[in-house]
This record gives C-alpha cells, sequence and structure tokens, in this order.
C-alpha cells in the first residue's frame, strides 16, 4: 500500500487526560498510567516501528509536524489505550482472545486492521492492545448503557469516559504539556516542544488532510 500523505486522528475516548510532573521515583517512565509504568525504552522501541511502517507506505513523518514528533503521538496512543484497558478491568469488564480476534475480523482482519492504525499513530505490534482497548471501551459504555436505545447508548458513552478520564496519566514532560483544547487550528497534541526540541505547535498550516 503507497500514500503520500497519512490522515492521523488523535480522538479518543478519555476527552481530558491528567498532566502532571514525572516525580524522581519514575525516573525512567515516558509516562504513567493508573500507576503502570510506560518506559521511555518501550516507548523508543514502538517509535522505531512506527517509522518503519511509515516508511513502508512512503509517508513522511514530516507530514505529521503539526500533530506533534513521532515519540509525542505514539505515546499518547500507547497511554491513553492503556487508560481505557486499565479503567473497563477496574469495574470488572473484560474481553476474551476470542472476542478480541472478533473484533480485529470485524475491522478488515489483522493485516487491514494494522494500516488502518497507521492513521493513529499505532505501531504494528501494539494493534492487539489497541483492539483490546476500543474494545473494552465499547464494552463498557454498552455495561452502563442497559438498553440499545440513542439516549442509554449516549449515557453508557458518558460514564465510561467519566471512568477512563479517572485513570490518572503522568506524563514526563520532556514531551511537552497536553494540549486540552485541541482544534483544526491548533492540532497538536502537546503544545512544547518534543525531547528532540521541535515545537509540536509550529506550522499549523502544514497538518495533514482531515
Amino acid at each position: 500500500m503507497k500514500s503520500t500523505r497519512v490522515r492521523i486522528i488523535l480522538a479518543v475516548a478519555a476527552a481530558g487526560v491528567a498532566l502532571t510532573a514525572c516525580s524522581a521515583t519514575q525516573a525512567g517512565a515516558a509516562a504513567v498510567v493508573g500507576g503502570e509504568r510506560i518506559s521511555s525504552s518501550q516507548l523508543d522501541s514502538s517509535v522505531r516501528e512506527y517509522e518503519a511502517a511509515l516508511a513502508k507506505i512512503e509517508v513522511s513523518p514530516d507530514q505529521l509536524r503539526s500533530y506533534g514528533s513521532l515519540p509525542q503521538l505514539v505515546l499518547f496512543r500507547l497511554a491513553t489505550a492503556r487508560q481505557s484497558i486499565i479503567a473497563a478491568e477496574s469495574k470488572g469488564v473484560t474481553a476474551t482472545d476470542g472476542e478480541i480476534d472478533q473484533f480485529i475480523s470485524a475491522n478488515g482482519g489483522q493485516a487491514q486492521y494494522e494500516q488502518q492504525l497507521l492513521q493513529n499513530a499505532v505501531a504494528p505490534s501494539q494493534a492487539r492492545d489497541y483492539a483490546k482497548a476500543s474494545l473494552l471501551f465499547s464494552k463498557l459504555a454498552a455495561h452502563y448503557g442497559g438498553g440499545t436505545d440513542e439516549a442509554a447508548l449516549q449515557r453508557g458513552q458518558v460514564q465510561a469516559v467519566k471512568d477512563v478520564e479517572s485513570v490518572k496519566i503522568t506524563w514526563n514532560p520532556r514531551y511537552g504539556t497536553l494540549n486540552p483544547n485541541r482544534s483544526e487550528q491548533q492540532p497538536a497534541v502537546f503544545l512544547t516542544g518534543d525531547r528532540f526540541g521541535r515545537d509540536s505547535a509550529a506550522d499549523p498550516a502544514s497538518a495533514p488532510e482531515q
């Protein structure tokens, strides 16, 4: 599959995520999600994999610059997926391997699903975790919804978002300050420069096609 552009869709179930500085006891962590560490080495590995996947479809990382650097985008996805999983499981909502397989199959199968997730800054090896997070959020919303009518589904989603937001994310400040009010004019996930010194909020006009 070849492409010269890629759409990065970074909306998440958790509309707001907490931002605090990493403490000395969390040294080496890119983020801490509900007490679970995402190490800098894990992030670096995922970034390299994601960069290689983009190269395969001939997409330059520079095309994503308005949304953030690759470390910022990949970290955001790793952390918010983990946030949804922790929130759902804390409420007793789980998913079997078979259910995750069915979810991936319903989304075109493994290969196609991995390609789709490149639009969401998800490295191929993280596709299954992302599928689990998406499935668990839907199940959590259904758990609260209590029905299939639109009003019930909306109530379920609102409560599920609250549960997800209650799982706090501690971001390492080297990746910047989370942007709480993303828009077409300011699409960057983080507002300040990343650890490589690049300003993720620069040049909004160069954002990938929506």
